[in-house]
Parts: structure tokens; sequence; C-alpha cells
């Protein structure tokens, strides 16, 4: 009778425990629609993108969108065995993916197996589809750039190994996995390298930058519209930078955040701190000076695109052969949105 009891005992507890986790879970959606609707994130991103990718293309047929992480997003589950989400597949020209197999949790360490193999078949959705991949790995070791190199070329990626994380500098490239060549670049199914450079506080000018970039042989450079003085490059030198030192082509792609606000950016109205827009949500306690933002909102959109002062614009009208959209993974902040 002792053994009966007990297992009673343990039956109605284990199935209390599942039935308070269910409330829990419960309470936690409820709150959240209080908040926002009863809302899918994944595809009001999905949305923000191929309206900004429409946009675009109505302007230039050939500008190329090429969304930062948030794979998921290529499946309308968010997941690999799941169909095709082909409005958004059409609507982007690439993905671009970081830590694929190095950095992940820290640089020059492998990124756990289980993690690379879920975003590679992901990844391979989008490539299916049409679309370039572009790849990230943060390493410095010889012996783990040239392994990431090869395992990225394997797989008909392209790849990008940074030896520092905050993208500062024109890193070597190894002998052994050097696809560096003068050849033009039409589109980017042409490219067989990139380079992704974002922050120039190792540079004093405008003319030193670029004077780097000319001189080298990457396909395909995604850098920042803005130097360190909040100017932006001019549309002269956004074609200079167009062209390899043997005179080859490159297309030169221009860097934008569209999931969160920064506050170091033209656009930025310093009110904003004090009387929130309707868009405006939490900084980002990682990165000071950057905000989440309800994306979906069509104030927050019209920053981004569809008139004269608003950012992609801004781009389109420099020059940039496309635009590399980050925190693309937003909707991850939202779907897991805790107040």
């Amino acid at each position: 009778m002792s053994f009966i009891k007990l297992f009673l005992f343990l039956f109605f507890l284990n199935t209390g425990c599942e039935n308070t986790n269910d409330i829990n879970t419960t309470e936690i959606e409820q709150k959240k629609n209080s908040i926002f609707g009863n809302r899918d994130f994944k595809e009001d991103m999905r949305s923000f993108v191929i309206g900004l990718s429409e946009h675009a293309k109505g302007i230039n047929p050939e500008f190329a969108i090429i969304p930062q992480n948030g794979i998921e997003l290529v499946t309308k589950t968010g997941t690999a065995d799941g169909a095709p989400s082909k409005k958004y597949l059409e609507a982007i020209d690439g993905n671009g993916q970081e830590n694929l197999f190095y950095g992940y949790k820290r640089d020059n360490v492998a990124t756990k197996e289980e993690i690379t193999d879920y975003n590679i078949n992901l990844l391979k959705v989008s490539q299916n589809a049409g679309n370039s991949i572009f790849v990230i790995d943060y390493c410095s070791s010889k012996d783990k750039i040239e392994d990431a190199y090869q395992k990225n070329y394997d797989l008909g990626f392209i790849p990008f190994v940074a030896t520092k994380r905050d993208l500062t500098l024109i890193p070597p490239v190894p002998h052994t996995t050097n696809k560096l060549s003068n050849k033009s670049i039409a589109s980017l199914e042409d490219a067989d390298n990139f380079l992704f450079i974002l922050n120039y506080e190792d540079y004093d000018t405008k003319n030193e930058l670029i004077s780097e970039i000319d001189n080298s042989n990457y396909d395909v450079v995604f850098l920042d519209m803005f130097f360190n003085d909040g100017t932006p490059f001019s549309k002269l030198s956004i074609e200079e930078l167009k062209t390899k030192p043997d005179g080859g082509r490159r297309q030169v792609i221009c860097y934008m955040s569209i999931g969160e606000a920064e506050d170091y950016r033209y656009y930025w109205d310093t009110s904003w701190k004090k009387n929130k827009p309707i868009w405006l949500d939490k900084e980002n306690k990682n990165w000071k000076g950057n905000f989440k933002v309800r994306y979906w909102e069509k104030e927050w959109q019209n920053v981004i695109f569809g008139n004269d002062e608003a950012y992609l614009d801004k781009i389109l009208s420099t020059g940039f052969d496309g635009v590399y959209l980050d925190i693309i993974d937003a909707f991850e902040y939202f779907e897991n949105y805790d107040e």
C-alpha cells in the first residue's frame, strides 16, 4: 500500500507541475498579447523586409537585399523542414550568417556542431532558392581561419573570417584559401569572397579608408555609410570603391540596422528618450545607444524607407549596390518579451 500511495503522490505532483507550467506559459502569452496584440513576430519581419525590398527594387531592380541572421524566416514554420517562405525568399538576394563555424559563444572557439548543423540546414533552403550565402566567422588562429574558409567553400558559401569582432580592419587572407582576384563581379552570385568593415576608428580620414579598400581585390565590400564624424560617404566615393586595382568591378553593399534604432544616426531625435514614439522599446543592455524597435509599426518603417529622408532611400541615392540588413532576428526579442 505504501508503494501505491507513493506512486499516486508522485503522479499528482508531476501532473500539478505540468499544469502550473501551462498556466505560466498562458499568462506570459496573455500578457504579451495585451501589449502587442496577437502578432506573428516572424511574419511581421518578413513583411517588413519584403516591403523595403519592393521599394528598393522599384527604384533599382538590381539592388541587392541581404538580411543577416534570423535565418528562420526562410520557411513558414521557422524550421528547415518547413515549407519555404516563397515571397520572402524572392524578395532577398542573399543571407548573412555570423558564427557558423567559429565565434558563437566565444571568438576563436568552434561553434557547437548541433548549432552549425541547424543553421546550415536553414541556409541551404535560401541557397537552393538561388540566394548567395555570406558567412562571417570570428577567429584568429591560422589553422582555424583556414578551416573556416575551407568549410564554407565546401558548402558553396562565401566566407569572411574576422580576426576582430569589432570589424575595424582588413585582415589578411591565408594563401591556401585565397580566392581574391581581379575578376569583375556583376552580381552577388559571381562573388567568391567579401570584406566586412564596419568601424573606422583606425582611420583618420575617409580617403585613408577608401584607399585601403581600393587596393584590395575583394569581390564584395560591406561597409557603413557614415564615417567616424557622422558624415556620409559621397556618391563619387562609393563609385570609386566599385573598381578593383586592376580595373575589375566589385559590389559595394551598405550596412543598415532595421531591428534597432541607434541614437548616433542622423535620424535620431533627442526628444525620443523622454517622449517615446509608439515604436521605440528598451535600450539594448549589451549595446549602449541601441534601442529595440517595434518594427511592424508604420512610423518606424517610415524612418527606414519610402521617403527622401529615409535611411534606405539615402543609401539608394548614394549609389550602393545593395543593403545588408542587421537585427533581422529582432523577432526573438519579442517572442520572449518580458517587461
